[in-house]
């Protein structure tokens, strides 16, 4: 019975994408709470850009796409910012580079399409610092103490040592580590050009 009444909801959910294919496919809210229907089912549409649902919605494509772009916008801006960018601003970049479709990449797909992009290893994903949410491209485990220091740092855009061991109350060693981590993976930058003389 519970078979049958799983199979009627497939087809019936199968009607419903023909039916509203374009507002799945133009209209980023809309796609969102199609996607949040089919994962309270099971039905993955990402799950293979092949089969039913990518032929019929073009979906698995759209993401793929999405993802090669923002692979592409990662290592483009990691030099500028050490291979951390905030999601909003990703999501802002690629409605920049798609300006054909300018709003139709939301965050959401953003969060969708990085999903997709774990498959090409370490190196990809969304981290949550303090309060914004960014996108890591390469490939760190980022630990607590290393979030501390970045949503510390996101203030004033920097962080002394003295800083590190006065506000999060840790030790010169502990600070020191944490922030050479930063550096060797090229997350962080030293700036000596202060008229105080402190290393920032």
């Amino acid at each position: 019975m519970m078979k049958e009444h799983l199979s009627t909801f497939r087809s019936q959910l199968e009607d419903f994408a023909r039916k509203h294919k374009n507002d799945i496919r133009k209209n980023p809210a809309f796609r969102s709470q199609f996607h949040e229907m089919c994962a309270k089912v099971g039905v993955d549409p990402l799950a293979s850009n092949k089969g039913f649902w990518a032929e019929l919605l073009g979906i698995g494509d759209f993401y793929y796409e999405l993802g090669v772009q923002i692979v592409d916008i990662c290592l483009a801006t990691r030099p500028l910012n050490g291979g951390l960018i905030n999601l909003q601003e990703l999501s802002n970049l690629l409605r920049q580079r798609r300006k054909s479709d300018r709003g139709v990449v939301s965050v959401d797909d953003c969060l969708r399409a990085i999903s997709k992009l774990k498959v090409l290893g370490s190196g990809f994903e969304v981290i949550s610092v303090g309060k914004k949410k960014l996108v890591r491209s390469v490939p760190t485990e980022l630990n607590k103490d290393h979030n501390e220091i970045l949503e510390l740092a996101q203030g004033q855009g920097f962080v002394t040592v003295d800083q590190v061991e006065r506000r999060l109350s840790w030790t010169s060693g502990r600070a020191i580590d944490a922030l050479d981590t930063l550096l060797d993976d090229g997350l962080a930058m030293i700036d000596d050009g202060h008229k105080d003389g402190k290393r920032r």
